[in-house]
């Protein structure tokens, strides 16, 4: 289903929601009526998510089937438990039929989604988080647990365990059915955080309606403990809605597999990893202000869970900064590397053209005499053309850690493009015609590789400036020692030349 078709259906869908629910809660119809109404609505919706879910399961593969699978077995629960409360509630006019398999029926319901969030999440692609983030992320849902346990605890759980404690089992079942989808809620969010398949639009609506259910649950939980044997219409409202968005989510286009929208909903998920924990927290320790600020106490055991869920948030933020301060060094690393290659031959590892003019033009600012030595190796195209690629590549890394040898470490060997080298010798300390026979020197050597042995040489031409001339340009240097160099080719090779001197002026 395309998104706009999708949207269209929600929009409807909606629509006839909203006018049940007002239809139902409104008092204009007879009690057994509204109830009828509420409870076939649900039915309607359950049994509307089942086939969209087993349809779509039965024509796709893998996780996307596995897991569509496993929600239509969540929903034929629901519209079992539906129709056994439907039995009980509509036909047989028992108020609260809770002794039937309709409990058990709509406990397995967030059970077997739990099953398939499960599987979508370690079927899909995630972000392979390493053992820290793995951490966090299980701190994050224990704050989120543990807030939630407090701010239930002191407003409805306590009370409830009391009636729990006297009822018995059959209210065990009461409120294990909102806690389920409670679980079921927390662990959607988790995965969110650290599976990329499980950021799409079906999980949205499955999560929403979790939501509902859960909210409806723990009002039915708390109403039972205090005796109620009828239940409002009105508190229905998350079980009419709760089947409607598991249809949404059946039928929901899978858009977070696209490439084109998965960037934004990964931003999505980031942002959602750094506010949820603390949105529970948050609206727990409000209640707990304007509840102590109204009368409310507190006992000792609610204190330490509030103590620990503060604990929590302090080791979830020491993880945070830990991942930030190795964050930032891989950023730092990573930095350098792009510079490194930025400014570096990828070949042979020696700086490339922009680095080199950099460095000599930071040079040329300087008062310090300099010597540029453009080096062109002779032979190498033989090499290229009778050995291969791979051989001349080989060869010109020989050149290059030869070159660098020649000269001090401050001192700059960069690789100009093709088999020519460029040198600066920034305060050289000897006569320029003596750098340029070391490399004469270095070079003279037969270069060794895995296939074989090469003897090549170098053509070298030099350009030097013996004090400061503001006038001189890290172009005129080069193109000195670049004719330089054709001067020392012109001359039969292997030889060293040097800008204005006689052989230069000869020719």
């Amino acid at each position: 289903m395309t998104l706009r078709r999708f949207s269209a259906v929600t929009a409807a869908v909606c629509l006839l929601l909203v006018g049940v629910v007002t239809l139902v809660v409104s008092g204009v119809l007879d009690r057994p009526t509204s109830v009828a109404i509420d409870k076939f609505t649900q039915l309607t919706g359950a049994t509307a998510a089942m086939v969209c879910y087993w349809r779509a399961g039965l024509r796709r593969q893998g996780t996307a089937r596995r897991w569509r699978l496993w929600m239509a077995a969540s929903m034929a629960s629901l519209v079992v438990g539906l129709c056994a409360w439907i039995w009980g509630q509509v036909f047989l006019g028992v108020s609260l039929p809770s002794t039937t398999v309709a409990p058990l029926g709509f406990i397995l319901v967030p059970v077997l989604a739990l099953f398939a969030v499960l599987v979508l999440g370690h079927g899909g692609t995630g972000s392979l988080p390493n053992h820290r983030s793995r951490l966090v992320i299980v701190l994050d849902g224990l704050i989120v647990v543990g807030s939630l346990f407090v701010l239930t605890w002191v407003s409805l759980l306590e009370s409830m365990v009391r009636a729990w404690a006297t009822s018995g089992p059959g209210f065990a079942t009461v409120v294990a059915h909102p806690a389920a989808y409670l679980v079921l809620l927390v662990v959607l969010l988790v995965s969110s955080w650290s599976h990329r398949s499980v950021r799409q639009l079906p999980v949205l609506f499955l999560a929403v309606a979790a939501l509902a259910q859960s909210a409806s649950g723990w009002v039915f939980a708390f109403l039972v403990s205090k005796g109620a044997t009828t239940i409002p219409t009105a508190a229905d409202i998350g079980f009419m809605v709760c089947p409607a968005l598991f249809f949404l989510s059946s039928i929901a286009p899978s858009s977070g597999s696209r490439e084109r929208s998965a960037s934004g909903r990964l931003r999505a998920g980031e942002m959602l990893h750094i506010l949820v924990p603390y949105l529970p927290m948050l609206v727990t320790g409000l209640f707990i202000v304007v509840g102590t600020a109204t009368g409310v106490r507190l006992n000792p055991f609610e204190i330490y869970v509030g103590l620990g869920v503060v604990l929590l948030v302090i080791a979830r933020q020491l993880f945070t900064l830990i991942d930030n301060v190795r964050l930032l060094e891989q950023l730092r690393d990573s930095r350098e590397r792009l510079r490194h290659q930025a400014y570096h031959d990828p070949l042979t590892g020696v700086a490339n053209r922009v680095l080199f003019r950099e460095r000599l033009n930071a040079a040329l600012d300087g008062p310090d005499p300099l010597v540029v030595l453009f080096i062109d190796v002779d032979g190498f195209k033989d090499v290229n053309d009778n050995y291969g690629h791979a051989e001349g590549d080989a060869v010109l890394r020989i050149v290059a850690e030869r070159l660098q040898h020649c000269v001090r470490p401050q001192d700059t060997v960069a690789r100009l493009g093709g088999d020519e080298f460029g040198i600066l010798v920034d305060g050289y300390p000897s006569p320029p015609e003596e750098i340029g026979n070391r490399v004469l020197e270095a070079m003279s050597h037969p270069h060794r590789t895995a296939g074989g042995e090469h003897r090549i040489r170098a053509s070298i031409g030099i350009s030097h400036r013996a004090t400061h001339d503001p006038a001189l340009t890290a172009d005129d240097l080069l193109g000195s020692a670049d004719a330089a160099m054709y001067t020392a080719k012109r001359l039969g090779k292997g030889m060293v030349v040097v800008h204005g001197s006689v052989e230069a002026e000869l020719t």
